[in-house]
């Protein structure tokens, strides 16, 4: 089995020899610098580390996965554009540095560029490759469509919001591990296991991200707290916050949802204290371990021997674990 930290640096090393068919260089300069801003490259190491349960090579997958890290840029340039974000990983973002319509062609051209790597793999299993990413690739623009909408709601349902993040996120990261299974000749049951696998740890992961929002440290979750708080943003936590607590907490809650001057740590502060005093707190870490216990028992339904799920196993129990 392949160490996680070798499985990164085969990715690095594959993205840093990516070349683009210049001219015109204006349209290729914006993927080269969004992609040099690095990141976790969590997607490209599933679908390596999932091809690794079942054979020791996993060169054919490589070229794959490096267009899902492409393609997961791409939904993170546009992204940007449509938050009117200034900063990605401490850089100014795509369309600071050039523009919105600049933006817009250099991520369609990414995406593109995605499609021409999926297709560079001898697999067998190409056209069932092509069609998972397609259909990810669908669903995820439904995600960020749902977000966008539940911007101008009053009143967004747990439901809803769980088919969202699903949607927007864990869809990327069931398709990665399911892409690994494939281009290695996996079982079809094991494929679809680490389908599932990955939807519910990226549910998990998602639902951990709001809650450290909150009840995070900046130091250790990487960015500011209560950020969700202050934009107003309809996580899991306001979501049954609004649906579970008292008449009076609320009415209280609704006032500050509806202020439109504010000092920002105080809001932060008195919408946390609602959050404690409702419970939502409990209710979020309790959906938490679901989504995280039925992701470890789908990697445990696997035709493989367990030890090779250890990898796997350690690197989502890091991302899961980050503390408070």
């Amino acid at each position: 089995m392949l160490a996680f930290d070798n499985i990164l640096n085969r990715i690095e090393q594959e993205i840093s020899q990516l070349t683009f068919p210049y001219p015109p260089k204006s349209l290729y300069e914006p993927i080269e610098y969004i992609l040099a801003l690095g990141g976790k490259r969590i997607r490209p190491a599933c679908v390596l580390m999932a091809c690794n349960l079942y054979t020791d090579s996993v060169e054919k997958a490589l070229r794959p996965a490096v267009g899902l890290e492409v393609f997961h840029n791409f939904t993170l340039l546009h992204d940007d554009l449509m938050d009117h974000a200034d900063k990605r990983r401490n850089k100014p973002t795509v369309h600071t540095v050039w523009d919105a319509n600049t933006a817009i062609l250099s991520g369609d051209a990414m995406l593109i560029a995605a499609y021409q790597l999926m297709i560079q793999t001898e697999s067998d299993a190409l056209k069932k490759i092509l069609d998972l990413f397609t259909v990810t690739a669908l669903e995820i623009c439904g995600g960020q469509q749902y977000d966008m909408e539940f911007e101008t709601r009053d009143r967004v349902t747990e439901a809803e919001y769980l088919e969202m993040i699903r949607l927007k996120t864990a869809v990327l990261l069931g398709c990665a591990f399911k892409m690994g299974a494939l281009l290695a000749n996996a079982p079809e049951t094991d494929a679809e296991h680490l389908y599932q696998y990955g939807i519910n740890i990226g549910l998990a992961f998602q639902l951990q991200d709001d809650l450290l929002d909150v009840y995070g440290n900046t130091a250790t979750f990487g960015k500011n707290i209560g950020g969700d708080i202050i934009s107003n943003k309809k996580t899991f936590m306001l979501i049954r916050a609004l649906a579970t607590a008292t008449p009076s907490q609320q009415a209280e809650l609704t006032r500050w949802l509806e202020m439109k001057t504010f000092d920002p740590q105080e809001k932060i502060a008195a919408v946390t204290a609602i959050y404690n005093e409702a419970g939502v707190k409990t209710a979020s870490e309790v959906k938490i371990q679901e989504y995280y216990d039925s992701a470890m028992s789908h990697l445990e339904s696997l035709s493989v021997d367990p030890s090779r799920t250890y990898i796997i196993k350690e690197v989502c129990s890091r991302l899961m674990n980050r503390q408070s």
